[in-house]
């Protein structure tokens, strides 16, 4: 419920701290990074962090975590890969305003590179998980004694 409010917090301290003069950093950078993945993963990463939780500190069932094979692991690998391109669409979007609106490209250089660098990251996630759409992944053959 309060990840919203954060993810707004960080973005208006971030926003903050260039209208004041600073020059874009890495920092600034990741602030739009986490908001993007936040807002595309967010449910899912609090859903995973909940059972895991209850597990380590109340006593709840082991979370299992059941190896999908074939076209479920393929469509698995898929959509992780469109919710990737979700958090990349936002947090870039994040980026490139903050460039528009600062208007001075020294100042906001390291905002362009983490915009190209996360993009080859997204090229590089598209090629493996499509890539299991060609070579799905096979279920282990068990040895009979």
């Amino acid at each position: 419920m309060a990840t919203p409010i954060i993810d707004l917090l960080l973005l208006v301290a971030t926003v903050v701290d260039l209208q004041r003069g600073s020059t874009a950093s890495m920092v600034h950078g990741i602030a739009a990074i986490y908001i993007g993945v936040s807002i595309a993963f967010g449910h899912q990463m609090i859903a995973w962090a909940d059972r895991y939780f209850l597990f380590w500190f109340r006593g709840g069932e082991k979370p299992r975590s059941r190896k999908a094979y074939g076209s479920e692991h393929a469509s698995q690998e898929r959509n992780g890969w469109f919710r990737h391109l979700a958090g990349y669409i936002i947090g870039s979007s994040f980026l490139l305003i903050m460039i528009w609106s600062i208007g001075d490209p020294a100042r906001t250089e390291a905002f362009v590179n983490i915009v190209r660098v996360w993009g080859v990251i997204l090229v590089i996630d598209f090629i493996i998980s499509f890539s299991y759409t060609l070579w799905p992944r096979k279920m282990p053959v068990k040895k009979v004694e």
